[in-house]
């Protein structure tokens, strides 16, 4: 049997104004949160470009890796 009750949670508990639920002593339950709290906090983007050391390798990375890869088989 499934019953479902409005509650606010205090603390570890939750606290049930409207319903009488002493019926239901010592049976197992599961608590379902409504509404619950969204965050609200954006994270602060990155600046990759603040790690990176520029070179002439990397200017012409594709011609350096064809270079790399002409002669990689026997």
């Amino acid at each position: 049997m499934l019953a479902a009750v409005k509650g606010v949670v205090q603390g570890n508990t939750v606290v049930i104004k409207d319903d009488d639920i002493r019926e239901y002593d010592g049976a197992e339950v599961v608590v379902t949160l409504l509404n619950y709290p969204q965050k609200k906090t954006k994270k602060v983007s990155v600046d990759w470009d603040s790690f990176v050391m520029p070179s002439e390798r990397g200017k012409h990375v594709d011609e350096y890796m064809k270079e790399m890869r002409e002669n990689d088989r026997l």
